[in-house]
């Protein structure tokens, strides 16, 4: 669950700073996050970046796991995604890609989590539009795959790989990505995707 608020706008290898942070201070549980003074907890989490904000939206989630779930994982968990997801967009700080991974990796539900590698991956491959939204580009999946966490998972864990290895933002490895046979061929598509990822797909 901390995870997935402090990936927010940032890399991973920033998350795992911070992480390694809260460890060294014994900080990495629902009772040491609920106790630890605001300022304490964003100094511990600065790597991540945006630390101050990040600090408050650990405290509302877990004033919500509290004030719903007696602070319990294990209750929470026992819930629904039906009932979870729009509780988890109720607090503060948390939109759909957050939600999702906290169901996905913390609470072991059936969804899946669409997030920047996701979205460029297949806009350049044109299987979603430019103006396609969270929901529709999460249906794609939901709708052609088997809702299974832990299908969902390794499927997300492994875009996120390509992702960061091969589909920069600026300069994709589009030659050495395991998916290029995948690649629209008219015209060259590695060309196209140097310059802009929104004219990958026109």
């Amino acid at each position: 669950m901390v995870g997935a608020i402090l990936t927010q706008n940032t890399a991973w290898k920033n998350v795992e700073k911070a992480i390694a942070g809260l460890k060294r201070e014994k900080l990495l549980s629902v009772s040491a996050i609920r106790r630890t003074p605001m300022a304490k907890l964003a100094r511990v989490i600065r790597p991540s970046g945006y630390f101050n904000q990040k600090a408050k939206k650990l405290k509302a989630l877990i004033q919500y796991l509290d004030e719903r779930y007696n602070g319990s994982l294990q209750r929470m968990r026992r819930q629904p995604m039906k009932v979870l997801r729009p509780e988890l967009l109720k607090v503060w700080g948390i939109g759909p890609e957050t939600a999702d991974s906290i169901l996905l990796y913390a609470l072991e539900k059936p969804v899946f989590v669409v997030d920047a590698y996701t979205k460029r991956i297949f806009l350049r491959h044109r299987w979603i539009k430019t103006d396609s939204d969270y929901h529709q580009v999460q249906q794609l999946f939901m709708r052609h795959l088997p809702l299974d966490e832990k299908l969902f998972n390794d499927y997300h864990a492994q875009l996120v790989a390509v992702g960061n290895r091969y589909c920069g933002r600026s300069e994709p490895l589009c030659e050495k990505c395991p998916l290029q046979p995948f690649l629209p061929t008219d015209p060259p598509y590695a060309d196209r995707c140097e310059t802009s990822e929104m004219n990958c797909i026109r």
